[in-house]
């Protein structure tokens, strides 16, 4: 019979997926496991733990410790159980004096060398060495102290988030092997040999300047106290734990939120997470202290003009004060003159009321949401294909692919823990094809195999993936069999004559792209040849005038080449906030109702005004860069914006900025006087992940829950705001829980018609279209057929049309935009952590090339101009440009990436254009003007803020 699996349990070595069953006997007792088990894993799934400390169930069998000896029937000696594999009708004794005397010989070495202060010490009580002494009844030691040893070797306290004690260092390679085969770093290893032997960072660098990413495996996986995290050296051991979803990327990593009463001490990645499996990046890990921030707005505050020092007040006044502008000003300019703008970082409970709160109270369609500016292509060209608005596949999916296709996506930075597995299957064989301006780090994966960088020039994505299908095609690389089976016949035919014009084929394309025909057809031909191949795109991809058009060419590509309905293939779009997919799912599109359902559509509109006691609006409403046209144009006049920094993260800040001062009313709930807030008329304070109960769904359309670990520090989470709000407006709202929000999505959103608490409580996660035909939830999507006129995928005539935004003799540089680790998205989180340590300035990397025909030096102040703006940042030269591009992130909001980007937007969806922007750069020698006006607003809105707060303290 096979045994019970605890998740949380360490059972040493990882499970074998062997269908095959052998049976053995382990202490007298027999039990069945999947051949190639170890023993040690046998031995545990049946409640028998064999004493270990080299070995942990993420890694690898290592057998250096010799601790989990045991004897076997018929074997010589005393072999390792983490190494052994089961075999059919073996014996096992894993307890016996001879053992034991063996095992407390090995533990009296390894304490005869590591210090004797567990009673001060950090690990004490979560201890493995600690945990084995005891384990194997070791009560002396008979070695002196006194001869040579490791006791005074030095700590390196040079990370911010953990510290390095080689005094306590058993020399196990745990940390070293974690670094290899979870994160795939190679940072760390072992250096020297016999009793010299260490472990070392880098090149016997400290753990800040070697590359270290500081993912926390290396911590997660050292059985002693040699990497203890610097909050259980500060503030102890933890008491209890819940598990809850991480809110940065698009990954959704699983958590234990391990806590001291409401005081969270460590995050620790859970190993029953379905999208990470017990591993973490340095933000989910360790940049959780912005949620305590001495910055966070815990008290509501109003002022008439953005000019005014804010007044703190209380909930009721402060809603009050919000309702009644709004309803001033929809009386006196009309029902349309008002929005608001749904959350990529708050829940889908919380998304899905904004909503309801804009469509139902409002009167209007005049929501949107960050997807705006980031995957509405992914939506569009998706629909068009697929049929369905979201990617294909689960992040485990990868391990089954051999090739992978990486098109304007950086995994190991945006979405680091997802880069990590897709190194990991690199490194296991799969060849990788990387169409990118900049070579990414993916590309230095250590042991990769085969390799190809297509480095094409920002704008000319669709003339890229046309010539890959053109080569797919007219080579008779296409898959007959699931085209003719799967795919619509005339629209096949119609793009098949299409992409087999000569003008898309890669010796045509070439001047365009810039990447020479005979890497295109290489490319192709792997692709197309592979068993399973994949691909994962990102934001080089959507934010383009093109997006749309290049999201159909993805998809026209995998049903080309066969590569939907199973693992190892699939279309990806890696979203990167932490729930972009939710906020899509949810509605919060001018022209969806929850489930991508159309508001022209009678039949879905008249369920949610049945539910919602409301008639709806049937025509869509203004899209973000619409309301922003309106609002300069005195037509759109107050704007509801919960959890999104449209002021930083939208295209052309000036234009940007000079709508929001245009209105009469803006609303900003955060839990930061971020860029938007400081042109705001109300500021209701936001609740973080850690304060709320929720949903987010991650890239591969997972739902998992977020659990509230501590208090609101403004007394309410989101959703009760909306709630607070609508009811104001006179629009009856009324829940007494998130789960009663999820029960009314379920209701209406028909791909969610099968989730509940109670059912992801029980499953972990749930991946959607969860419903009648699909009750566990849909890993794989498009396994027998799309969701498209009569089961069919669609494919798309995908012409390229160049941008209009052109290098020329002004501009002569493309400047593209994207991310670092450290940061995340617009900076407001993680600036407020120890992650400035890797990342403190948005700097301008440019090719050497390009540097000395303009006599730039690294480090050197650089202004670049656009045809939208002007800004200064500092320079650094790399190699990992092509010449005539240059690259910036956009996470400190004084660098103003984003005056300088244009208005330039996709053409379906107005998507901006962030990826390519004209640009020429000079050396300069102090900010920009806008940059001036940045420091100086910025003084004066926290100025603003200080009053408040001191005027409310003398009112008290």
């Amino acid at each position: 019979m096979l045994q019970y699996f605890d998740p949380r349990k360490d059972y040493g070595t990882p499970a074998s997926l062997s269908e095959k069953l052998v049976t053995l006997e382990i202490d007298g007792v027999e039990t069945c496991v999947p051949e190639g088990t170890s023993v040690m894993r046998a031995a545990a799934l049946m409640d028998i733990n064999i004493p270990k400390l080299c070995a942990t169930d993420n890694l690898e069998a290592y057998g250096s410790c010799r601790l989990c000896a045991v004897q076997i029937e018929g074997r010589r000696g005393t072999p390792a159980s983490c190494t052994t594999p089961a075999e059919q009708g073996m014996k096992v004794w894993t307890q016996n004096e001879k053992l034991a005397k063996l095992r407390r010989n090995i533990m009296e070495l390894y304490i005869s060398d590591h210090p004797l202060d567990c009673l001060t010490c950090p690990a004490n009580g979560d201890c493995e060495l600690q945990d084995m002494a005891g384990a194997v009844g070791l009560r002396e030691v008979r070695y002196g102290f006194d001869g040579e040893n490791h006791l005074d070797a030095p700590k390196d306290t040079s990370n911010p988030y953990f510290t390095f004690d080689a005094s306590k260092c058993i020399v196990c390679s745990r940390c070293v092997r974690a670094c290899e085969e979870v994160q795939g770093t190679f940072a760390l290893t072992i250096d020297g040999r016999g009793f010299d032997s260490k472990v070392a960072a880098g090149q016997n660098e400290s753990f800040l300047d070697s590359e270290c990413v500081s993912c926390g495996a290396c911590v997660q996986a050292c059985p002693t106290a040699t990497l203890s995290e610097n909050s259980i050296i500060e503030l102890g051991q933890p008491e209890h734990s819940v598990v809850t979803t991480c809110a940065y990327c698009g990954v959704g990593c699983s958590f234990r939120a391990e806590m001291k009463g409401d005081q969270l001490v460590r995050m620790v990645p859970d190993k029953g997470g379905d999208a990470n499996h017990g591993h973490s990046c340095v933000k989910g890990r360790f940049a959780f202290g912005y949620a305590t921030h001495n910055d966070r707005i815990k008290t509501p505050m109003i002022r008439d003009s953005i000019d005014q020092p804010w007044k703190e007040v209380g909930w009721e006044e402060a809603i009050s004060f919000a309702a009644n502008r709004l309803k001033s000003i929809q009386s006196e300019h009309g029902r349309e003159s008002i929005g608001g703008i749904t959350s990529s970082r708050c829940t889908n409970e919380e998304t899905y009321l904004v909503q309801k709160l804009i469509r139902a109270a409002f009167g209007n369609n005049n929501t949107d949401t960050c997807a705006r500016v980031c995957h509405s292509p992914t939506g569009y060209g998706l629909k068009q294909t697929l049929g369905e608005s979201a990617g294909t596949q689960t992040f485990d999916s990868i391990m089954k692919s051999d090739c992978v296709l990486v098109i304007g996506a950086n995994p190991t930075d945006a979405h680091p823990v997802f880069g990590s597995m897709m190194r990991r299957r690199l490194r296991e064989g799969a060849s990788l094809i990387v169409a990118d301006p900049r070579e990414i780090d993916l590309l230095k994966t250590p042991h990769l195999g085969n390799a190809l960088h297509l480095p094409l020039r920002p704008g000319s994505n669709v003339a890229m993936v046309n010539a890959l299908a053109h080569v797919v095609i007219t080579e008779g690389l296409e898959d007959t069999d699931f085209i003719a089976k799967r795919c619509e016949t005339d629209a096949y035919n119609k793009w098949r004559a299409f992409i087999s014009e000569k003008r898309n084929s890669p010796e045509e394309v070439e001047e365009i792209t810039g990447v020479s025909a005979k890497a295109v057809r290489e490319a192709a031909r792997n692709f197309a040849k592979a068993p399973n191949a994949a691909i994962y795109y990102g934001l080089g991809v959507t934010e383009h005038s093109q997006g749309s058009t290049m999201v159909m060419g993805i998809a026209n590509l995998a049903l080309a080449t066969g590569n939907i309905g199973r693992d190892g293939v699939g279309v990806n779009p890696l979203r990167g906030q932490n729930n972009v997919q939710g906020s899509c799912d949810m509605g919060s599109f001018p022209h969806e109702l929850p489930g991508y359902q159309h508001v022209s559509d009678p039949i879905a509109r008249g369920r949610f005004e049945a539910a919602w006691g409301v008639s709806l609006d049937d025509e869509p409403g203004l899209r973000i860069p619409n309301m922003f046209d309106a609002a300069i144009a005195g037509q759109f006049r107050a704007l509801y914006v919960q959890g999104e920094d449209i002021a930083q993260s939208d295209p052309n800040t000036q234009h940007v900025e000079a709508a929001l001062k245009a209105l009469d009313c803006l609303i900003v709930q955060d839990i930061f006087l971020n860029e938007t807030a400081k042109f705001a008329h109300v500021l209701l304070p936001g609740s973080s992940f850690l304060e709320k109960n929720g949903t987010f769904t991650n890239a591969e359309r997972r739902i998992n829950r977020v659990r509230k670990v501590m208090p609101a520090v403004a007394g309410k989470e989101d959703w009760e705001v909306t709630v607070d709000l609508a009811n104001a407006l006179g629009y009856p709202m009324s829940y007494n829980h998130p789960s009663e929000i999820m029960d009314e999505i379920a209701s209406l959103a028909p791909s969610f018609a099968g989730v509940s608490y109670e059912k992801l409580d029980k499953h972990g996660s749930l991946q959607w279209p969860c419903n009648d035909q699909f009750p566990d939830g849909s890993p794989i999507m498009h396994m027998e057929s799309f969701p498209m006129p009569e089961g069919k995928g669609h494919f798309a005539i995908t012409e390229f049309v160049p941008t209009t935004e052109r290098a020329n003799r002004k501009f002569p540089l493309l400047l593209t935009t994207g991310r670092i680790l450290s940061q995340y998205n617009v900076g407001a989180q993680t600036r407020r952590t120890d992650n400035q340590a890797w990342h403190d300035e948005d700097i301008l990397e440019l090719h050497p090339h390009d540097a000395e025909e303009r006599g730039i030096s690294d480090g050197d102040w650089l202004g670049i101009t656009s045809r939208a703006g002007h800004t200064v940042l500092r320079a650094r030269i790399s190699v990992r440009m092509q010449p005539g591009v240059v690259y910036t992130t956009f996470h400190h909001p004084g660098s103003g990436a984003n005056v300088i980007t244009t208005n330039n937007s996709d053409w379906a969806t107005n998507c901006p254009e962030y990826k390519v922007t004209a640009v020429q750069v000079e050396k300069v020698s102090q900010p920009s003007e806008w940059q001036k006006d940045f420091v100086a607003n910025h003084q004066r809105q926290h100025k603003f803020l200080a009053e408040a707060t001191v005027a409310a303290a003398s009112e008290e």
